[in-house]
This record gives C-alpha cells, structure tokens and sequence, in this order.
C-alpha cells in the first residue's frame, strides 16, 4: 500500500507544473485555491463553469465528462457507473482510488461536512445501510455524479432535499 505522501505526488507535480506554465505565460492572476466557504449553504452556479473555480485535477476530468451515459459498471466515457467516474476522473489524474463505492467510502480519509472541498468524494446512502452511491464535490454546493435517474453524468446541489438526506459522509484520497 503507498503511503500517504506518495499518493499526493503525482497531483504536486501537476500543480507545479500548472504553476510554473502560469508563470512563464505572464499571467498576473493567483492560482486557485481548493477551499469552498460555502460548501452546505452557498451560492449554486447555473453552469460547470461557474462551478469549476478549482484546478484540482479529478474535478476538471469529471466535468470533461457531463452529460455522458450512465452505464452500470461503467468506467469509461462510452457510459459511466457513479464508482466508475470517480475512479476514472481520479486515475486520469494520477491518484489512485478503488473502483466501488464501499470501497472509496471505507479507504479514503473521512472529513467534516464543514470540511469538504473540490477534489473531496461525498458518499450517500441511497439504499441498505452502506454508502451506495458517490459524487465528487466541485464547489459552490454542487457535485458530478453519474445518475441513475437522468441516466447521464450531471450536476447537483447538495441543497437538494433528496441529496441532502441521503448524505453520510465525506472522504479526501
């Protein structure tokens, strides 16, 4: 198993690498930072562009993704299961992450709901007793999940009644 540091590496040189193209280009801007003040209570954007103020690298993967087919089992663009764009967005970005939903529930490091930032996992207990389904958290109270019910990748607000009742945690890889 690799440890902690070791998982972080692949997502540092990315980040540094992005740093140092936004240096040599002459931007003037700041970096983005992961933090989301308004995790719960916030603001929700009407486009995956206002929702995607973050560099985190899973996040910009995943939103690549929208609007693609749900598919259960999937793990690809041709059709998505809810584990399967997580695993994907976070392997494409170098951070390995397992396939299922249990599994990304019970090996990632659990945060605080007050706590959780783009790039965080947030798992939902859709039916028996065990995470079920999973989304990752893009900002501004809203996560990419791929749905059953619009049987596509898309967007949704944690102030949903149905997402909000059904959340039980929160995970960071």
């Amino acid at each position: 198993m690799q440890t902690r540091n070791s998982q972080h590496k692949p997502v540092i040189r990315l980040i540094l690498s992005n740093l140092i193209l936004v240096f040599l280009a002459g931007c003037s801007s700041q970096p983005a930072v992961y933090t989301d003040t308004h995790a719960m209570s916030g603001h929700i954007p009407t486009s995956p562009a206002a929702a995607a103020k973050t560099r985190h690298p899973a996040v910009e993967i995943a939103l690549a993704q929208l609007s693609k087919p749900y598919r259960y089992g999937g793990n690809s663009p041709a059709g998505f299961d809810c584990s399967g764009l997580v695993h994907f967005a976070f392997s494409r970005s170098g951070i390995p992450v397992p396939r299922t939903s249990l599994d990304q529930y019970r090996h990632s490091q659990p945060i605080g709901r007050e706590r959780i930032q783009p790039g965080d996992l947030l798992f939902f207990q859709i039916a028996g007793k065990q995470p079920s389904h999973v989304g990752l958290y893009v900002g501004k109270g809203q996560f990419i999940h791929a749905s059953t019910s619009e049987k596509k990748v898309t967007l949704s607000g944690l102030k949903n009644p149905y997402w909000r009742k059904r959340l039980i945690g929160a995970g960071r890889y």
